[in-house]
């Protein structure tokens, strides 16, 4: 893990389409901006466990219903 430090405002690059940003710092956390192409998935982490134990559940469901597993976001 590349670990950096930056101060609001600063971005970092991962190749040439993605980048992130420093937004905010306070005291209990950090809000960044991802800039990705919208084929590029950005989820967060707790999301992305949420829709991979519905995967799961309907991997042992399977053929019980053919409708694949969604995850209502809420835009905060």
């Amino acid at each position: 893990m590349l670990v950096l430090s930056r101060k609001v405002g600063e971005r970092i690059w991962i190749g040439d389409d993605i980048s992130v940003t420093v937004v905010r710092i306070t005291g209990g956390g950090v809000r960044i901006g991802i800039e990705a192409p919208s084929e590029m998935p950005v989820v967060r982490e707790e999301l992305k466990a949420k829709l991979e134990q519905a995967e799961a559940e309907s991997k042992v469901n399977e053929g019980e219903n053919d409708t694949p597993p969604t995850i209502k976001f809420r835009a905060n």
